[in-house]
């Protein structure tokens, strides 16, 4: 099953139809996603057993662009330094346990949306991004993918010089700027895919490909994420977890290369679609307007 969000209703996917669900099932599933996640295995098979003729009434067809396929979430986590490569070039040790942050949800947008470049270190990092189905609290690895709405295609912008700034570096806030965190283009459940453990994935700058691997790579993989995850907070339906990128930031490139206004950023992974995200000339942010100086009178 693929859902997209279109007017901010939930949509299933067809073919090139998107079905409005709560029209074409006459009210026996809302339109809202997080409502719709108690239901999901019955959405599943409502979704199953429609005809190939499904979504040929025009009044049941979603029209206009597509949104991030999910609610804003109550809780978002990201892993870092999650991928062999990455680690590798980045030259640090092999986290022992998963590095874990936050981006506040108010960073996520969906497919095509601009985003404004606050300064002109902004990189990219593409990331398998997984949406919880109900609340998941101290399940194992072997149960974890159950517990799983579906997945989609995401991006974990990153402005380096803030996250990486002070004593306690500022990941959750170098990471949450206004569109970092691009989702998208559709929810796929994990029975569409022939093996939702390994997925190839990866990026480019106006063409150009900065980043490809496959998430079978992970050092920890989704079932332990979770399994570590909510053995310490109960995650909640809805709940977004971006599960860590591939070698291939520009961070890391001799000379480094970062993103800049007028260039488009396509990710992709296979079989759940690609993500495109136009990028602007934003609001210049400067911290040392907001720096305290260190002097004592």
């Amino acid at each position: 099953m693929r859902i997209a969000r279109v007017g901010g209703r939930a949509a299933l996917v067809r073919g090139e139809a998107l079905i409005d669900i709560e029209g074409a099932s006459r009210g026996r599933f809302p339109a809202n996603l997080n409502e719709l996640y108690g239901r999901w295995t019955e959405l599943r098979e409502w979704a199953a057993a429609l005809g190939p003729d499904a979504g040929a009434e025009e009044h049941h067809r979603a029209k206009g662009p597509l949104e991030m396929p999910i609610e804003p979430p109550r809780q978002v986590f990201a892993i870092g330094a999650n991928y062999a490569d990455h680690v590798a070039e980045s030259g640090s040790a092999m986290p022992e346990m998963p590095l874990v942050f936050t981006k506040f949800p108010a960073c996520l947008v969906g497919p095509d949306t601009p985003v404004p470049l606050p300064t002109s270190r902004v990189d990219w990092e593409v990331e398998l991004v997984v949406v919880m189905a109900r609340e998941t609290h101290r399940v194992g690895a072997e149960d974890a993918w159950s517990h799983v709405a579906g997945v989609c295609v995401g991006q974990d912008l990153s402005e380096r010089p803030l996250q990486l700034m002070g004593t306690a570096a500022q990941f959750s806030l170098g990471k949450s700027f206004p569109g970092f965190g691009p989702v998208g283009p559709y929810l796929v459940t994990t029975d569409e895919l022939a093996d939702p453990d390994d997925l190839a994935i990866g990026c480019s700058v106006n063409g150009e490909v900065m980043q490809q691997g496959r998430t079978g790579d992970m050092v920890f993989s989704v079932p332990e994420l979770i399994s570590y995850l909510s053995a310490i907070s109960p995650l909640l339906p809805g709940d977004v977890v971006f599960t860590g990128t591939p070698a291939g930031v520009g961070v890391f490139r001799s000379p480094r290369r970062y993103l800049r206004p007028g260039e488009v950023l396509e990710s992709w992974i296979e079989g759940l679609g690609s993500l495109r995200s136009p990028m602007t000339e934003g609001p210049a942010f400067d911290w040392r307007a907001f720096a305290r100086s260190k002097t004592v009178s």
